[in-house]
């Protein structure tokens, strides 16, 4: 191969998904190039193609998938469309490596950290166990992952989601692999690691000569990293070519279109009632980490949410913004019951919930509603779609019989941009993107009049993002809704919430309303984010 031959040619790639009552045609005819130290983007919606062209590439569809007969996909002159499972085993987590979009649903949740690092390390590189794990701590320090001599030792349910994305990022790095497909690399991640990781995969495939194939619906992102540029919808590449020409001068009206879709807007006017829905006083919550080996180990602290107070009124967005491991999702978890804290009082609508049993605290349940951030871990695989949404109505007693949960359940999914034939169908058979408008789906069934919102949009493209900003406004007008907004996008929290709290090492830095805060932050950790969101740095 000389510097001019594609490292991966792919050509006229289809797949086709077997389903209920037909077929779907998810890829059509789509071709596209990958050269040595190069970066080539995939983009598009949710549910464009985007992961299944990839998955196409590492061959890792499911059994209900076929490729067509016309495809191709060259590596070093080998088809890896027609190479047998074991050579492609070979090939796959070594020479070609896959970062995926949900770090939850790949990590194996019975196993350390450690141990799953170690496992790819000595099967491609025939390295002891003692060497493995040392190698395996470089990785974890190289992706920045703080304290990796503990983190090591950790499951991934002790992790934060952005540090589970790290874990990932380490595992596909271990190999130096020729190819890297990184599928949403930096969903999970807050503004300024996101540019730490974007950076490191950079300066990798520089120093390594690796392609990567990123992608990704942040088109932020591909403008800064991005060579090459494939835009997809419904399947098929609708414009190509080199990133800054596409950009500069779109062709396609679907192109013009996803340029335009950053997020707009501001939050709904607030009427000072005085009514607060949420009120927290002096939280804390710390976790014990365990250090050093099996038989000298010891445990430390971590104080994870440090004596924080905090405030929800009816019909207000607050914003809880703050790099991964900050605190955010342990701090809202703990106000809900869902994390023990060792100390503070939390009230809601003038009743105190600290204290209770898990059994005291299930009539507050329907209430207080939470859409996680990774929706495939958070939705059960063996139920569909009308199951997982229906199982809250039927819990806490909503809906006059049968006819009327499913016609609550058709009415939550249209309410969340999703049709309502697709009641029968199952978690797996959706991209990322459309689980977490089932994950919304499903809160907004109970007609709660709280709800946590972790990273609801983070899994969003930013058509579908500006969707469900408009419909987060629209149900907080009709129905006086609250919202506890945990985000590491700044741009979402701009245009939804009234105020926002900064955090920092279980601490609230800085707070204030959104106009003030993002505008004109008062310390230097705020002006870090504010600078990685809103400026594009080169």
């Amino acid at each position: 191969m000389n510097e001019l031959s594609p490292i991966i040619d792919a050509q006229k790639v289809g797949v086709t998904f077997k389903v209920d009552g037909g077929h779907v045609e998810a890829v059509r005819d789509v071709s596209f190039k990958l050269f040595r130290g190069k970066t080539t983007a995939l983009v598009g919606e949710s549910g464009s193609g985007k992961s299944v062209t990839a998955r196409a590439v590492m061959r890792l569809l499911s059994k209900r998938a076929t490729v067509s007969d016309a495809t191709r996909i060259y590596y070093e002159d080998k088809d890896m469309a027609h190479l047998s499972p074991g050579e492609m085993r070979h090939l796959r987590g070594n020479r070609i490596s896959m970062i995926f979009q949900e770090p939850m649903s790949s990590l194996n949740p019975v196993y350390r950290i450690g141990s799953q690092l170690i496992e790819v390390i000595m099967l491609h590189q025939k390295l002891n166990k003692k060497d493995a794990w040392a190698r395996a701590i470089e990785l974890l320090e190289e992706v920045r992952i703080p304290d990796p001599e503990a983190r090591i030792n950790q499951y991934p349910h002790q992790l934060s989601g952005g540090q589970r994305q790290r874990v990932m990022i380490a595992m596909a790095l271990a190999n130096r692999p020729d190819v890297l497909i990184a599928d949403e690399p930096t969903t999970a991640l807050d503004v300024t690691v996101q540019a730490e990781i974007l950076h490191l995969i950079d300066d990798l495939k520089e120093k390594f000569g690796m392609g990567v194939i990123l992608i990704t619906h942040d088109l932020t992102v591909v403008r800064q990293f991005a060579d090459q540029v494939y835009v997809m919808q419904h399947g098929e590449v609708r414009e190509e070519g080199p990133t800054e020409e596409v950009f500069s001068n779109p062709q396609h009206p679907y192109t013009k279109r996803l340029l335009a879709s950053d997020p707009k807007g501001v939050a709904n006017p607030l009427e000072n009632t005085g009514d607060r829905v949420l009120d927290g006083k002096g939280v804390r919550v710390q976790f014990m980490l365990r250090k050093g080996g099996a038989f000298r180990g010891s445990y430390v602290p971590l104080i994870a949410v440090d004596g924080l107070d905090i405030h929800v009124e009816r019909g207000e967005t607050l914003g809880l913004v703050g790099e991964s491991g900050s605190g955010k999702t342990t701090f809202g978890m703990a106000l809900l019951g869902l994390t023990s804290a060792q100390a503070g009082e939390v009230t809601f609508l003038g009743d105190r919930l600290d204290g209770k049993s898990r059994r005291e605290l299930k009539p507050y349940r329907s209430r207080m509603q939470v859409v996680f951030q990774d929706p495939f871990s958070s939705l059960n695989p063996r139920m569909s779609v009308r199951q997982i949404i229906e199982e809250g109505l039927i819990v806490n007693g909503i809906g006059a019989n049968a006819k009327d949960r499913f016609n609550r359940v058709k009415q939550a999914l249209f309410d969340a941009g999703l049709p309502d034939t697709i009641t029968s169908r199952f978690p797996h058979e959706f991209s990322g993107g459309q689980r977490q408008r089932l994950a919304i789906a499903r809160a907004i069934a109970l007609e709660p009049e709280f709800i946590l919102l972790d990273e609801p949009t983070s899994a969003l493209d930013l058509s579908v993002q500006a969707q469900i900003i408009e419909l987060l406004r629209k149900l907080q007008r009709e129905k006086g809704l609250s919202y506890l907004f945990i985000s590491h996008d700044l741009k979402v929290v701009r245009a939804l919430c009234h105020r926002v709290m900064v955090m920092q090492n279980g601490q609230i830095v800085e707070q204030g309303p959104v106009s003030e805060v993002l505008v004109n932050p008062k310390t230097d950790y705020t002006r870090r984010l504010v600078r990685a969101a809103f400026e594009i740095t080169t």
